[in-house]
């Protein structure tokens, strides 16, 4: 498993040698800072559900309502690097398999040896993961789109298909359509965001509606690349969010096992 990690690793640095003069720190930076709020959401996560710590318990309650907001921008700035990819293709099979990955490990490894509750079957990296395979397979289409009028459609798309996980399509009172509840009985097509009562994910971003602020980001970096990033851009302004940004791969792979393991030692030491 670690000779896994480590390929992508290596993968994902090999990528990031790219011209400083060329680099646009601002995408860096708004992915930094999102990777920075996902780690400590997930390290109250961590220590509340795994380690019964209070106080990190209320932290993560009190933080819940917000996390789809920094997830989302996370989504968005996926999907407009995407737009300056060299290979989007390698890109997607490298982060979905970063995300299988995952699921083997939090799926059948920690609960191997009692640890459960951090079963991860379809998380933000498998989500990401389709959604660069997505349009590195169907990218002539997409480019083919106005991208002011993608993102119009993203706009109308994805609170259409917000309700999915409640059976729900459409716009609340106004319009709805009621999904057939026998596709609900099973867990099957969990990756769109239909699953059984029973089904559990420690972190769990299905394709609909997320797939649409991907593709805004996609839309939003094409009218960036055309109309050119301001100059603001390429200036770093914030060093810190730049440098979690920039290795955000490889800290989204690392953190969990990294805060859990220094819980655990931290519990052993206190108790």
């Amino acid at each position: 498993m670690l000779a896994f990690f480590h390929s992508y690793v290596k993968i994902f640095v090999m990528e990031m040698q790219i011209g400083e003069k060329k680099r646009i720190y601002l995408l860096d930076e708004i992915r930094g800072f999102a990777v920075f709020c996902m780690v400590f959401y997930h390290a109250f996560f961590i220590l509340g559900e795994n380690f019964g710590f209070m106080p990190a318990n209320r932290l993560y309650e009190f933080f819940l309502p917000v996390e789809p907001l920094y997830a989302a921008i996370f989504i968005f700035v996926c999907g407009i690097s995407c737009t300056l990819s060299r290979s989007n293709l390698k890109r997607g099979f490298k982060i979905l398999g970063a995300a299988i990955g995952f699921s083997l490990v939090t799926c059948l490894l920690l609960p191997a040896i009692g640890i459960k509750g951090m079963e991860i079957y379809f998380g933000i990296l498998h989500l990401l993961g389709v959604c660069v395979l997505i349009y590195a397979v169907g990218h002539k289409f997409f480019d083919k789109v106005s991208p002011y009028g993608g993102i119009l459609a993203c706009a109308v798309l994805y609170p259409f298909f917000s309700g999915i996980e409640d059976r729900t399509l459409g716009y609340g009172q106004l319009v709805s359509f009621k999904l057939p509840d026998v596709l609900y009985h099973t867990s099957y097509l969990m990756p769109l965001g239909i699953y059984s009562p029973w089904f559990y994910s420690a972190d769990y971003f299905p394709v609909f509606p997320s797939v649409f602020i991907f593709f805004a980001g996609v839309f939003s970096g094409r009218i960036l690349m055309k109309k050119g990033y301001p100059d603001f851009a390429y200036r770093k302004k914030i060093p810190f969010f730049d440098f979690l940004g920039k290795y955000s791969f490889i800290i989204y792979i690392l953190h969990m096992p990294v805060i859990f393991g220094l819980a655990y030692v931290a519990e052993k030491i206190i108790y």
